[in-house]
């Protein structure tokens, strides 16, 4: 029986993940790299590294890379603050799950980013516990987010469902020993989601593939 659910954060529930494109391009374009979506897609989004390692390679001085890395952490924050949208079907699946589940949000994301994007979404109410950037030490592909969200709700890995939009986020939660749902977004529609439990196409198939799931234990 599923227990718990985990979701990640950014480009499942809220559309940020072009917002932190455009940060981060804008900010490395001072460098003279040209961050193209095809290069964040796969350092960012499926390797799960620094976008900034470009200008490493461009001979860039390490405490020059740390201005320039918070300077786009300021801007993204700047971008944030203008509001971002909540994604397609993700009221109506927390809605659904409410009382039936344990949820919680495991994210990337530093809090300071995490609480600007959710000002004004009203998602949160929905949630028993968050796991933000500064709350693990090795982020995702690395499973230990997923780790301190099983010893945080206390349920085994096979009563527990993850929520992703990201081959790094998928190779996290399988890592951790946990079924995962991938759910592509607009940047990730076309990335090879390799361990999930299944590709979905969208949130509202949430609550189906728990019915699935759970029929399948039974049997």
């Amino acid at each position: 029986m599923i227990r718990a659910l985990f979701w990640d954060n950014d480009g499942v529930l809220v559309d940020t993940e072009v917002l932190y494109f455009q940060a981060t391009r804008e900010i490395l374009a001072r460098t003279g790299v040209v961050l193209t979506e095809a290069l964040f897609k796969r350092i960012s989004l499926a390797e799960g590294q620094s976008a900034f390692s470009l200008a490493a390679e461009k001979g860039i001085a390490q405490d020059e890379i740390d201005r320039l890395h918070a300077e786009r952490n300021r801007r993204y924050l700047e971008l944030l603050q203008n509001g971002v949208r909540v994604m397609d079907g993700v009221r109506e699946a927390l809605e659904g799950l409410r009382g039936k589940v344990i949820q919680g949000i495991v994210t990337s994301s530093r809090r300071e980013h995490f609480d600007a994007m959710h000002r004004g979404t009203g998602l949160l109410a929905y949630f028993d516990f968050i796991l933000t950037r500064e709350d693990f030490t090795l982020s995702k592909p690395h499973p230990e987010p997923y780790l301190k969200a099983l010893a945080q709700c206390g349920f085994r890995p096979e009563e527990c469902l993850v929520i992703e939009d990201s081959p790094r986020g998928v190779e996290a939660a399988v890592a951790a020993g946990l079924r995962c749902l991938a759910v592509p977004n607009d940047l990730t529609r076309d990335s090879a989601f390799s361990g999930a439990w299944r590709v979905i196409g969208g949130c509202r198939e949430i609550a189906g593939e728990i019915l699935r799931i759970e029929a399948l234990d039974r049997a």
